[in-house]
């Protein structure tokens, strides 16, 4: 029995030996994640004008590769408003993505757009039962987002926006389209010198913007106040219809080559922002 012993422990010695080798040839590395928030809360990335899906990748991929999340999922949204989801997210999955694609990506009709905004909230919902949600927009996808608030601000029965960023929001309109001639804004209130006929109809907002939503509003200067396709004022006219209701907001401008209005979504440093602001501890 004594030599049984003796064998079965110089086994063990030897097992625990050349597990202790293993790990210092092969450290375990910190797994990146846990520098993030680990939540079950989704967040939904929207395109702008006639893009789609595939301008949200570089973000997502992004952020998938700095440890953030490992599940990501499409939201289709059909001409008549049918949404359809494309993967899967596993229950109590960490940081959930959800890429959102419009087929009809160039509609104008931002009442309809903010009625997509709407459906895709409450597929996810009847899904997977989510009751807060995370949302990036460029462009005009922020059109969307901001009828869809000024339509159902006061719904609790949908998930509850808790972050929001603004990307390079078209307001006050676009350069060369529907953006009032030599616009400016007021710098403390955000009050623009014009209004378009979508700025006027979300004032409404000033007094319905949901009070929990932290918002962050990033815009891109090429020296010239603009991001060749959008102006500064336009952008920070969001500022005024938000009229200090968010829990909070914060302006970042985003210059250099990459600040260049379609490349805003391309930009390491603006994924970086994505994730501090969405994710960091």
């Amino acid at each position: 029995m004594t030599k049984f012993i003796k064998f079965t422990l110089t086994i063990f010695i030897a097992f625990l030996l050349t597990f202790i080798y293993g790990l210092a040839a092969n450290p375990v590395h910190a797994d990146l994640s846990n520098k993030y928030i680990h939540s079950t809360t989704p967040t939904l990335f929207f395109h702008g004008y006639g893009s789609g899906a595939h301008a949200e990748e570089y973000m997502v991929n992004g952020i998938m590769k700095a440890g953030v999340s490992k599940t990501v999922i499409t939201a289709d949204v059909a001409g008549d408003g049918t949404v359809t989801l494309k993967g899967n997210i596993p229950h109590n999955a960490v940081n959930p993505l959800v890429m959102v694609n419009f087929n009809d990506n160039h509609s104008t009709n931002y009442e309809l757009q903010g009625q997509w905004v709407k459906n895709v909230l409450e597929e996810l919902q009847a899904k997977y039962h989510f009751k807060k949600v995370n949302i990036e927009a460029h462009s005009m996808g922020n059109m969307a987002v901001m009828y869809f608030l000024l339509a159902n601000a006061g719904n609790h029965n949908l998930p509850q926006i808790q972050k929001q960023v603004a990307m390079a929001g078209t307001f006050d309109g676009a350069i060369g389209w529907n953006e009032p001639a030599n616009l400016t804004v007021n710098k403390k209130t955000g009050k623009p010198s014009a209004m378009n006929d979508s700025y006027q109809k979300l004032l409404p907002l000033r007094h319905r913007y949901p009070k929990q939503i932290k918002l962050m509003n990033i815009y891109g200067d090429l020296k010239d106040s603009n991001d060749s396709q959008v102006s500064n004022a336009s952008c920070l006219s969001l500022k005024y219809l938000i009229n200090n209701r968010a829990r909070s907001y914060r302006e970042v401008k985003i210059t250099g080559p990459n600040a260049k209005h379609e490349l805003l979504h391309h930009n390491p440093q603006v994924n970086k922002i994505l994730i501090s602001f969405f994710w960091r501890k």
